[in-house]
């Protein structure tokens, strides 16, 4: 078969590039370079769409079918968002060594989490001690939502089986 004899739709998708890698992440291709950059850890939406201002990108176009030159713009964007954003869109600010802004993605944001409730766990703050003790840091109700210890209420189940084996043991007596 011929590439005149296929169809215009099929040659379109075999020059879409199905994974795209920024860091440590790999991005779907197949989806819009908005959505597609919403799914590494540290890029929201507005951050997205901002990348996407910068680069001179339709936010709307499929990712794996851009070009290299746009590619490489968008991972350089990404790469030196701090530089570009606003302080208050950042989301590491203040950073307790350094105390600077600066913005997180992927396992960075994560082991910098991390990070950040070791420290206040050895420091006995008041975030730290709810950590520790794996319950709600943020102010949120406690009194009948985040219960993890045990059933709450009756357990049917277990009081049949303890009636169960009461009359056994009655049975097995007489």
């Amino acid at each position: 078969m011929s590439a005149e004899d296929q169809d215009p739709d099929e040659s379109e998708e075999e020059d879409i590039r199905y994974f795209v890698r920024i860091g440590q992440t790999d991005l779907d291709g197949t989806k819009s370079v908005e959505r597609s950059l919403t799914d590494m850890n540290g890029i929201g939406h507005r951050a997205a769409r901002i990348i996407a201002e910068e680069a001179g990108i339709d936010r709307r176009a499929v990712f794996g079918k851009l070009d290299e030159d746009d590619i490489d713009e968008i991972v350089a964007l990404v790469e030196g968002f701090a530089e570009e954003a606003p302080e208050w869109l950042v989301n590491h600010r203040n950073d307790f060594f350094a105390g600077e802004a600066t913005h997180e993605t992927g396992t960075d944001l994560e082991m910098s989490r991390r990070q950040d409730i070791n420290r206040m766990k050895m420091i006995n703050s008041y975030k730290g001690v709810r950590h520790k003790r794996g319950q709600k840091v943020r102010g949120q109700r406690t009194k009948s939502t985040g219960r993890s210890e045990g059933t709450i209420g009756v357990n049917v189940e277990a009081i049949k089986e303890e009636q169960a084996e009461a009359a056994e043991a009655e049975g097995d007596e007489e």
